[in-house]
């Protein structure tokens, strides 16, 4: 029981950092749905069940996107969580471009749970831009989106066969909306 609590507390806590946030899609909706669906994919498909990884995939982003310091999540969350959301976290500090190169280098170097939590994140954000792009990405630029998720993961490959059938599902959806040779790069 102490674990749901964990999970509840965590939730609470990115939905009041997230509160003021809202998705790129038409809709704009509430940023916090995507940190759940984050950790309802490792959870439903990934069938990951340790209690730190989950925590962590819903506070994913508050060290990126909200003004939440490292030692906010280590007093709430303890250092193993903290850990987790360290290694799937951009430096905010570095240009667009350089945190996204980072991404592609880092990510085979980064734990298996980090991974899962990065496949999940992958996943979900490749079904929003499907689903319900952002209404100011022209098509190049949601295309340039998948050719660079797809990098990130073959970094990611080896850490969960379910969470990566699911991404390579997605991707192959998301390149034929968008008309992508499947053999393009």
């Amino acid at each position: 029981m102490e674990n749901i609590g964990q999970l509840l507390k965590a939730i609470r806590f990115a939905a009041e950092k997230h509160r003021n946030q809202r998705r790129k899609d038409n809709d704009h909706s509430p940023y916090i749905n995507h940190p759940i669906q984050v950790a309802e994919t490792l959870w439903e498909v990934g069938g990951v069940r340790d209690p730190s990884t989950l925590v962590a995939a819903v506070l994913h982003d508050t060290l990126e996107d909200t003004e939440t310091s490292p030692d906010e999540i280590r007093q709430r969350f303890g250092q193993e969580v903290l850990g987790l959301v360290l290694e799937v976290s951009d430096d905010k500090r570095l240009p667009k471009a350089e945190r996204k190169r980072l991404q592609i280098v880092h990510a085979p170097h980064i734990s298996p749970r980090a991974k899962n939590i990065k496949l999940a994140d992958k996943i979900c954000n490749i079904r929003d831009l499907i689903d319900t792009p952002p209404a100011d990405w022209p098509v190049r630029r949601q295309r340039e989106y998948l050719r660079w998720a797809e990098k990130v993961v073959a970094g990611l490959r080896g850490a969960n066969p379910a969470l990566e059938g699911l991404f390579d599902k997605e991707l192959a959806r998301g390149k034929s909306s968008l008309h992508i040779k499947q053999d393009q790069r």
